[in-house]
């Protein structure tokens, strides 16, 4: 459970991250900060988040900018004397920036965008939440990484490169925190129905056949559901994960078990 926990979630207008915004609140959380740049589906966020009993507040903000940042996590930590729980879930895929998504095409600020949002903002948002995370009792950071952060798949490379520097980012968070109690792990997670996972279909040479791969890839045959990533979010975040530190958890459908060579 999460009793009286103040949550801070990021890329909370929608997917996993309102989903867990939602779950967190119904697991007794005392106030959840939907950030987002989409301040409407931030806002609506918010508002479900309410609806399932804790304090709802939404915050437009660009995860990219140091002082944006660190601003955020000041006034939450000021409102409520500390933060308890910090999920960097916000993040991009190249292939809904640009139509030709293999190295050797990619565009340098295509690089950048994924980059910023997926590594960078993942950095600040520890950089900036830790003060207000040491005041805590129970302090927890769960990143969103991939299943694309431990194995490389075509035409994804920046994204797998981003998702694998998430991982190893978690576990020097876990090792220079683990003095002030504050635990961070992450969550590796496949094919998931959400609207990146639509854009990567959508935006394919041939949309039918990447959608088959990505289920066939599931010993589950199936995407899975944010409701599903939510509940491992908020069982990370929670004392009952208390002797979890520095893990990349799959939840992948038993994709790393891997059984490509034995046909789908």
């Amino acid at each position: 459970m999460l009793e009286k926990r103040v949550c801070v979630v990021t890329g909370a207008a929608a997917g996993i991250g309102r989903e867990t915004a939602i779950e967190m609140a119904r697991r007794g959380a005392e106030a959840v900060v939907a950030v987002d740049r989409d301040e409407a589906g931030a806002a609506e966020t918010a508002a479900l988040v309410e609806a399932a009993g804790a304090v709802g507040l939404a915050r437009a903000v660009d995860i990219t900018s140091s002082s944006a940042v660190r601003d955020l996590m000041d006034e939450v930590g000021g409102r409520f004397g500390r933060i308890d729980v910090l999920h960097n879930n916000a993040g991009v895929h190249e292939t809904v920036l640009t139509a030709r998504p293999r190295l050797e095409d990619i565009e340098e600020d295509v690089f950048d965008r994924v980059y910023e949002v997926n590594l960078k903002g993942v950095w600040l948002g520890i950089k900036h939440a830790t003060p207000h995370l040491k005041r805590s009792t129970a302090g927890a950071i769960v990143n969103a990484s991939s299943l694309s952060g431990l194995v490389g798949f075509e035409g994804a490379g920046i994204y797998c490169a981003t998702k694998g520097a998430v991982i190893l980012l978690t576990k020097v968070a876990a090792l220079e925190l683990a003095q002030y109690g504050i635990r961070c792990n992450c969550y590796c997670p496949a094919a998931v129905d959400t609207a990146m996972a639509r854009g990567y279909i959508e935006n394919s040479a041939d949309p039918a056949a990447a959608a088959r791969t990505l289920v066939a890839s599931h010993l589950v045959e199936r995407m899975g559901t944010p409701a599903e990533i939510a509940s491992l979010v908020c069982f990370l975040a929670s004392e009952q994960s208390s002797f979890i530190n520095g893990a990349a958890v799959p939840i992948d459908g038993g994709a790393t078990a891997w059984r490509g060579l034995h046909g789908s």
